[in-house]
Order: structure tokens, then sequence, then C-alpha cells
């Protein structure tokens, strides 16, 4: 018996083995191809009931199985997961082009589209009729025999690549490890780092210390590991992930992608990949991306170059550095963070034991919208780490199952999202609801403390867990449009929007506690907090806007006289730059949320929705950050509508007027 294939509410992850997936999907997709023929076949007439909402709901079975196993190989992969992801992703291409492709379903499709004047649709009705419209024509459905040929081609190809980068820098991540056996090379580093390494390398059979690529063993070493050396070998090491002539490289795979997505956008009839992409997007064109992050360049140019040459300066100062690298930026930055407002990101960790913030997060969650988690242990996970909750209203309602995975594991890929294993939507007078995760890699607990988080790991614990509230407060009638699939400049909107709370004394006061003697907080660190917050904001929008117009760069040409990738994007970098080139380092080829993820022509949309979270935030601000009414506001016009209507019109629902860059400026303390 294929669990898989069984009916289930929650992921039975303890029954599922390797082998029933392939045949889980090979059934998956068959069942699916039925649901499409009993629409194609049915004689007749193409209504929206008939076609637009039943297509809505074919495949849930294959989406059900395909998120359970893609959700594995971010967070729980190995190598025999990683060779079946590289079999079946041609068959699920194969089978959405199967999809796109098909002339009768089409057919009636724009029928129904073409009739839409005459049929009394609701804004959600008539959104989901012109995307499903837009997905079919945008997906070559217009083409003729040989175009569609040419693009089932095009996908197949583009599926294994994005996946084969994603692998080899998971390989490249894994492979290195940097074994200390001197105590003296520790010089500077934080207790809870040095005992983390330690731990790391008992688990390797080794004495001494063990430092990786892994974000909480990375980040903490290139901030205060005194030893310059030690710290510039783990930059390089980061810094050349898949650009090092071993079999892992990326580079032909980055070249490679981009050409057929400019050939695929070419074959669909546009100009470049980021034309097609932003079509469906709030920014709408390249040229308009590229005006608004030259406009946010040019107001954080001055305070970036000044930052830097302070900082510079201040090493030169302190340690005679002549030329400040770029494994110097963090190490410098927190030693006159530090001095200028006497603030040591280590002595606030114990306030921020990671159950704590869980605990935050969930009262700030039932203060402003209403919700109840309570830990539940009878909810089936895929790795002993994973808490489950289930998540209800006031009045007990059910509303989601929600999983949260903290800490770093060898199968698990760097960085920090949310996913979901079941979408909301309304079926049969039924309100489906949703099962929503999201997957970290925070600092561990070591044998003497539990798991004190950085600030910066607060920050993302909150953004993961503004994205979850957006899947776990979805309120539509159809799954295509619930819960975070909405333009991908505006899903950032709910996570971006909750960090603020982080900042705030009065949401700080819920969980920032000592972890040992209970004491909430001191106010001093909390002004510091807040105080610190702009801390070189101007390099780090200058270094959010390089990745952005990188993207933009890739994406928004032609790329096939593309020789190195390295000359390319030194030059895309240019305007940016403020550090020395590193001969051995490319970013490209390490840089997953665009050739692996769904940011490409998108990585703008961080920026693009920073806009939107200040302006949104400042409306909280003006009311008090607890305020109900605009907290109702939020859940209701932002929160439960999905992609239901126009990013902008549910915005100004909510806000009452259109967004302007000015609170952000503010906030980041350039103007």
């Amino acid at each position: 018996m294929n669990p898989l294939l069984q009916h289930f509410d929650t992921a039975p992850f303890s029954k599922i083995k390797n082998e029933h997936y392939k045949p889980a999907i090979k059934q998956a997709i068959e069942i699916a191809k039925t649901e499409i023929s009993a629409i194609v076949e049915n004689v007749e007439k193409a209504t929206f009931q008939n076609t637009t909402v039943a297509l809505d709901f074919t495949g849930e079975k294959l989406n059900q199985i395909t998120s359970i196993f893609f959700n594995l190989n971010s967070a729980e992969t190995n190598d025999e997961i990683q060779k079946i992801a590289q079999e079946i992703s041609p068959w699920l291409s194969e089978f959405r082009n199967d999809i796109t492709l098909n002339v009768a379903l089409f057919q009636r499709v724009k029928t129904v589209f073409e009739d839409r004047k005459n049929l009394d649709l609701s804004p959600e009705q008539q959104t989901l009729l012109e995307k499903q419209y837009k997905g079919f024509a945008r997906n070559g459905a217009n083409l003729n025999e040989k175009d569609k040929t040419e693009l089932r081609k095009i996908d197949a190809a583009l599926s294994k690549l994005s996946l084969q980068f994603g692998e080899n820098v998971l390989a490249e991540t894994n492979a290195f490890q940097m074994h200390l056996k001197d105590e003296r090379d520790l010089s500077g580093l934080p207790e809870s780092t040095k005992e983390a390494a330690q731990q790391l390398a008992n688990e390797n059979g080794k004495k001494g210390w063990i430092f990786t690529l892994d974000y909480p063993s990375y980040i903490p070493f290139l901030t205060y590991a005194d030893n310059r050396e030690l710290r510039k070998k783990m930059a390089i090491a980061a810094g050349k992930k898949a650009f090092q002539k071993n079999e892992y490289n990326n580079e032909q795979i980055v070249l490679d992608i981009v050409k057929l997505r400019h050939q695929r956008a070419n074959l669909l009839g546009y100009k470049t990949h980021a034309h097609f992409v932003l079509e469906e997007r709030m920014a709408e064109t390249p040229e308009k991306v590229i005006a608004f992050s030259n406009e946010l360049l040019q107001k954080a140019k001055p305070a970036a170059k000044r930052e830097f040459e302070d900082l510079a300066n201040y090493a030169k100062k302190l340690d005679g550095i002549e030329q400040l690298q770029k494994w110097d930026g963090a190490y410098y930055a927190e030693k006159l963070k530090k001095e200028i407002f006497d603030l040591d990101q280590e002595i606030l960790k114990p306030y921020f034991e990671l159950e704590n913030v869980i605990n935050g997060a969930f009262s700030i969650a039932h203060k402003l919208f209403d919700l109840n988690f309570k830990e539940v242990f009878d909810i089936d996970t895929y790795h002993k780490e994973v808490k489950t909750y289930r998540v209800t209203d006031l009045n007990e309602n059910f509303i989601a199952v929600f999983y949260a995975d903290f800490h770093p594991r060898k199968g698990k890929r760097n960085g920090a999202w949310m996913t979901s294993y079941k979408p909301q939507q309304i079926k049969k007078g039924i309100n489906e609801r949703p099962h929503v995760s999201i997957v970290c890699n925070f600092t561990k607990p070591t044998a003497t403390k539990p798991s004190l988080l950085t600030f910066n790991e607060v920050t993302t614990l909150f953004h993961e867990f503004g994205h979850a509230l957006h899947g776990m407060l979805a309120n539509t009638t159809y799954n295509s449009l619930s819960g975070t699939s909405v333009s991908w400049d505006f899903v950032e909107l709910p996570s971006q929007v909750l960090e603020n709370w982080c900042y705030e004394k009065e949401a700080l006061e819920l969980f920032a506690k000592h972890y040992k003697t209970g004491e909430v907080i001191p106010m001093q660190y909390v002004e510091k907090i807040k105080e610190s917050a702009s801390f070189h904001e101007g390099m780090q929008t200058l270094r959010q806007l390089s990745f952005g117009l990188l993207d933009m760069r890739w994406h928004s040409q032609d790329p096939s006289a593309i020789q190195s990738i390295q000359e390319f994007e030194n030059e895309a970098f240019a305007a940016t730059k403020l550090y020395p080139d590193v001969a051995e380092n490319c970013m490209s080829t390490a840089f997953s949320h665009i050739f692996q993820g769904g940011y490409s022509a998108g990585y703008y949309s961080y920026k693009w929705a920073e806009v939107l979270d200040a302006d949104a935030f400042e409306y909280f601000l003006e009311k008090g950050i607890f305020n109900k009414e605009v907290a109702s506001k939020f859940k209701e016009h932002v929160l439960s509508k999905g992609g239901t209507e126009k990013p902008m019109v549910l915005y100004k629902r909510f806000r009452g007027k259109e967004p302007k860059p000015d609170a952000l400026l503010k906030r980041a303390g350039l103007v």
C-alpha cells in the first residue's frame, strides 16, 4: 500500500519511503489527466463552472504529493531523493505542458474568457478566469505545433537545470569544513559559537572545533573572529560555492538557464525573460524596476559611501588595516556598532530564547488577529526536531496546522523559507483549512544552553511567520488564488511588515525575557536596538539593490553573447561596488533565489515590498501597534484575500491611499 495514494489529512511522513514517490507521482499524473479529459470531453457548452472552476480543482492529489516531496528535498534531502527529483521534474514539466498546450482545453477556457462580459462574476471569479486564460496564453497555448514542441524542450531542460544548480550549491556548502585545533584561533568568538563548533567536532569524531558554511556557524565567525586570515578563508569558501573547477561548478548551468529563459520569452512573444515575468507583477516592466532601483540607489549611495569610509577609517585606526576587504565588513561593523550604541549582539542573545520568541510571535498574532496556537504531538513529522501546532480562532474554530523546523542539518539547504503542504480553498461548501510550514537554520541548543537567537535570527523568524500568517489566514474560494498565491512583489509585504514588531517596546516586553532569570529585556537595550536599526542602512540598501540589479541584468537583455560570468557580474555590480573584487569569488553561481527559487526577474521585490511595509507599519504606529481596527483591516483586505484582486486595489482598501517611499527612507535614516 502506497501511503501517498491513500486519503490523508496531514502528511503521513513516517510511513513514506523513498520508493513510494515515483509510482505515486506517476499515478497522480494519470488521475489529473483523467480529470482534464472529463473537462475537455464534456459535450455541454463551456461555462465558468464546468470549465474554469473544474480546472482549478484538478490535480489535487498530484499537488499534495509533490508538495511533500519537494519540501523534503529542501528540508531533509539525501542522494536518493535528489536522484528522484532529477527523474520526476521532467515528468511534471511535461505534464504542465500537456495542460497549457492542450488545444481543446484552451478552446474551452478561451470561450468562457471571451464571454466574460456577459457573465455575472464576482471580483474573485473574474481574477480566476483572467489568471487561467493568461496562464495558457503566457505558456504557449497560442503557439503553432513546432513552437509548442520547442517550448516543451525548453521547459524540461530548465526544470532539470535549476534542480542541478541547487544540488551543487548544497554539495559545496556541505563539502567545506574548517577544523581548528588551536584555541588561539578562536579569539573573539562568543562562548556559544565555540561550544557549537566543539559539539560539531565531537559529532564528526574529531578534537577541537569545526566551522561550516551553515549560517549559524558562518555568520558569527565572520562577525567576531579576531583572526583575519581565517575570516578570509571562510569568506572565500562561501564566495566560491559552485565556482570551483570541480563537478559542482554552476557556471555553465547559469549560462544555460539564462539563455533558455530568454529563448522561452522570445518564443512567447516577449522581448526578454524580465518582460515576460513582470507583465504579471505590480511593477509591470523592467524599465519601471530599474527606474525604481536607481531612484533608491541615488538616495542610498551617498550614505553608503560615507558609512564605508567611516568603517574603513575605523579599521585603520583600530588595527592598521590599509584596505577594507569583504571579510572585514561584519567584523568591524559589529565593533563600531558596539562602540557607537554600546550594544553587543551577544548581550542580547540571552533575552531571545527560541521558545520565548516563538511564543512571542504567537502572542502578537493573538493580539492582532485573534489566533491561538497550541503545540500538539499527534501530527506526523519528517524529523524529530519539527514542532507542530494546531491553530484556532477565539471560538475554537480550526484555522490551520502549523509546522516549524528551526535548526540546520546535513540534508537541509541554508536560509529560511515558508511553504505549505495543503492550500486553503472552499470546495462543496466546505472551507478546507491550510497546512503551513516554516523552515529556518537557527543556532542550535548546546549541552549547556537552549537555542539563543541573534537579533537577526529573531527578525528572520518573524519574517517567515509573517508569510505563514498569510497562508494560515487565507479565506478564498479557489486554491490557486489562496494565501501566498499573490503577485511576487506583493508576497513579501506580510512577512516584512511583521518584522517591525521586533523593534517595539510593547511587543518585546511580551517575549524578550532572560532565559535564566525571566527578566524582561532592559529598556535601554530596546532603545539601542531601535537606534541601531538604521545603522549602515545605506550599505545594506546598496547590497540589496546590487542583488536586484544583477538579477535584472541577467534577465532583461539577450544573454547569448555572455562569455565570462564573473566579468558580467562585476560590470553589473559596478554602480553599487564598495569592496574590492575577490578573484576566487562569484555570486551568481550560488544565487539560489534566482536560479533555483522563484525570484528570477523578481529579486527587486524585497525592496519594493519594503516600501509597502514601511508605509503599512506607519499606519499601525499612528493608531497603536496593537490597534484592533488597523489589524482587522490588514487581515481582511490583505492577509485573507490572497490573490483574488490586484495587489494595489487590496493595499489601497487597507491603507486608503497608494504607498510612497517616504516612510521607508525615513525609517532607514536616508532622508
